[in-house]
């Protein structure tokens, strides 16, 4: 069985959102899972949909495989780095503001 990956990395939506809508994914067709995720309507599922789309691409151009006859074997959500910024609050002091990322990772794998 062949298997095909595609990543992206430092993506600005915490990880714990990503898995929200990653969670039932799994094992369902890829064309199935592009079609459901074009109907989200979490932040998560649009760069979720484009590492999809270049993983498909990756199968077709690089393995010659089909995109009809592939399913998702796993998909790997990753915290990436953490943006610190600072705002300030009352009386001289300043509270932190954690931006977090995400890395996505997607394995396929044929039928």
């Amino acid at each position: 069985m062949a298997e095909v990956t595609a990543t992206s990395k430092n993506l600005r939506v915490s990880a714990k959102k990503v898995r929200l809508v990653t969670k039932d994914l799994t094992g369902k067709s890829a064309q199935e899972v592009l079609g459901s995720l074009r109907f989200m309507t979490k932040k998560a599922a649009t760069p979720l949909s484009k590492v999809l789309k270049s993983a498909l691409a990756n199968a077709q151009n690089n393995k010659n495989l089909k995109p009809e006859s592939l399913k998702i074997k796993e998909i790997i959500v990753n915290a990436g780095p953490t943006l610190k910024r600072i705002r300030p609050v009352s009386r001289g002091a300043a509270h932190r503001i954690l931006k977090r990322t995400s890395h996505i990772k997607i394995v396929l794998e044929e039928k």
